[in-house]
């Protein structure tokens, strides 16, 4: 009985330091514009951070950007961003993904991601969805340090391939099922 209360103590206390911390940036959607310099600026570390990436551009039919995705939880999690699909180097349409998880979790991460689009059986099934919901439709390979060494054009075989990135915080585990990408009407 004891443990417990000091268990419930010690999340209550930490959920009133942490989390209005992660979440003191004024909540607002960014602006086409706004997502669009955030991509390019992550596309443009993500590529000198990982060649593999750089390299799997040029053959990609489209590379859809999650610049910052912001991730917080207490037992209950969710997390949110906003990004955009570029398509030939131009941007074709803003995106959002979303989240909600439950568990054993605490605290607060954010993170970027980008999603490169080999086929173009995945890309249309991504335009065309009313929301993608990750781990339905195109097979997904996370890109980690060992496969972005041995990853190349031609050894390039999936449908998508997604590279984490910008990982700060103090939250365990990035992944992307149960994740949700839905278009966003934006100009």
């Amino acid at each position: 009985m004891k443990n417990s209360i000091r268990f419930v103590t010690f999340f209550v206390v930490f959920a009133m330091l942490v989390m209005p911390c992660a979440f003191s940036q004024k909540a607002y959607a960014a602006s086409a514009e706004e997502i669009d310099r955030d991509a390019d600026s992550a596309l443009l570390k993500l590529y000198e951070k990982t060649p593999a990436a750089k390299e799997l551009s040029t053959i990609a039919k489209g590379i859809l950007v999650f610049p910052s995705i912001v991730k917080g939880g207490l037992i209950i999690g969710g997390q949110y961003g906003e990004g955009a699909l570029r398509i030939n180097g131009k941007t074709d349409g803003y995106y959002n993904t979303v989240a909600a998880s439950y568990g054993l979790q605490a605290g607060v991460q954010s993170f970027g991601y980008a999603l490169f689009f080999i086929t173009d059986k995945a890309l249309e099934y991504l335009k065309n969805s009313k929301g993608w919901e990750i781990g339905v439709g195109p097979s997904i390979v996370i890109v980690d340090a060992g496969l972005a060494s041995s990853l190349t054009t031609t050894t390039a075989k999936s449908d998508v391939y997604a590279f984490f990135f910008d990982q700060k915080g103090l939250m365990a585990g990035l992944g992307l099922q149960g994740s949700k990408i839905t278009r966003l009407d934006k100009k």
